[in-house]
């Protein structure tokens, strides 16, 4: 088991210096514009930070989940392929676990963590 997570640990780091990895900018980029787009819609419609709303409002969850992936989606699945092109031509091996942690980690997270507080900055400046 130790040799599974040096291995996912080893290939992980990998990816910063090898091929590709101009996606490692780029795509956290475009998830970054996407939550500050959707940040500013929320700010307009008067909804409440998306994250933070998430996490504490249960029957919101289920809308908010489905609308954080059909704005975020597209940029999943193609951080998705692209990892598994670098897995094709780097490691000539797909590992589905490494492909969607990485695709989780450039698309996702970047995603969470900015349409939140860019609802709350434009909220806060509006009067």
């Amino acid at each position: 088991m130790e040799d599974l997570f040096a291995r996912v640990l080893d290939d992980l780091i990998a990816r910063v210096s090898g091929p590709m990895r101009f996606r490692l900018v780029l795509q956290p980029l475009m998830a970054s514009t996407l939550a500050i787009l959707a940040g500013l819609k929320d700010a307009r419609a008067g909804k409440p930070p998306y994250f933070w709303t998430m996490l504490t409002v249960p029957a919101r969850r289920a809308d908010m989940i489905r609308d954080g992936w059909r704005r975020v989606g597209r940029v999943f699945i193609l951080a998705l392929v692209l990892d598994i092109a670098y897995q094709i031509v780097v490691l000539r091996f797909v590992y589905p676990l490494e492909a969607i942690i990485v695709s989780f980690v450039l698309a996702v997270v970047p995603y969470l963590i900015l349409r939140g507080p860019v609802n709350r900055l434009v909220r806060r400046r509006r009067p």
